[in-house]
């Protein structure tokens, strides 16, 4: 399978500018080195009627076109329970009853990251499990054997994070994040994963994950966030940040995809005018602050 980025929203809402900047970077970085470029909806949480189809509407607007139809999540089942099962028929996970707030109050195991899962039910005697099995339903855990992963990243380098006993399947049935992430980047010949840096700190767990699924690790980079004033991530509250609320005080998407170019230091016109004077060295490296409407 030929080489591929990608950009995966999660249909909760409308894209803001700093979601649409980020997959604009996605699509300079996978057309700037051949690759195809995909789209998948992760809509196994949040999903809002409708959102999907307004995200795709607006990325098109502002020049992001991808190749084939787009996927996802919640068609994909199958090859999320394939994985656990690999992973459980090694010995590598097990069944966690805990709740947050048991969690939050638990004592931390010796030396272990903040935040970090203390391993409560890593270790339950079968009397025990058994009797949990009877009260609540379980997650399922990854039993892990590291307590931290190093990955290497475009634009941040060398990168070492925490791995811990993260959850595979939630309680509720919900497959987690960071399985259903690695199974679909590699079954769809994704080998490069351009998104926000805020998602930095739980790469080491994603790519610790795709070595025990024999599962090739991307190529990542993880571009600067869009801020507000304050410095804070961008959100729905600091007022016209979608091309709806933006286009209703007479920014059209044009205006917004030129704005985006330029924070970037490329010429604006279209994707494939910045794309001749892309380079992922020259990009900034602080997060850009929204100037507003």
């Amino acid at each position: 399978m030929t080489r591929a980025g990608r950009f995966a929203p999660s249909p909760s809402g409308e894209l803001h500018v700093g979601n649409l900047r980020t997959a604009i970077l996605a699509w300079l970085f996978a057309r700037s080195t051949g690759r195809r470029f995909l789209l998948r909806v992760e809509d196994l949480d949040r999903a809002r009627a409708g959102a999907e189809a307004v995200q795709l509407r607006d990325l098109a607007a502002v020049g992001v076109t991808w190749d084939g139809a787009a996927v996802r999540q919640t068609d994909r089942e199958p090859l999320y329970t394939a994985a656990i099962g690999r992973l459980a028929a090694a010995g590598l996970t097990y069944e966690c009853f805990c709740t947050r707030r048991e969690i939050q109050e638990a004592p931390s195991a010796p030396h272990a990251p903040q935040g970090a899962y203390p391993g409560t039910c890593r270790r339950l005697p079968a009397a025990e499990l058994e009797f949990k099995r009877s009260t609540r339903p379980a997650a399922i855990r990854l039993r892990s054997s590291v307590a931290e992963w190093t990955v290497e990243d475009v634009l941040h380098g060398t990168f070492t994070g925490m791995v811990d006993d993260f959850v595979l399947r939630r309680n509720d049935g919900v497959t987690a994040y960071n399985l259903a992430v690695v199974v679909d980047d590699a079954e769809q010949g994704i080998d490069q994963v351009v998104r926000g840096d805020d998602l930095l700190p739980s790469t080491p767990r994603q790519a610790y994950l795709a070595s025990l699924l024999n599962m090739p690790v991307p190529e990542y980079a993880h571009v600067p966030l869009v801020v507000n004033a304050e410095g804070v991530r961008l959100a729905k509250r600091d007022g016209a940040v979608t091309l709806g609320d933006l286009a209703a005080v007479g920014i059209p998407a044009e205006a917004v995809q030129r704005r985006m170019l330029e924070s970037l230091g490329l010429p604006g016109g279209s994707l494939e005018t910045a794309l001749q004077g892309f380079s992922p060295v020259s990009l900034p490296r602080d997060p850009w602050v929204w100037p507003g409407a």
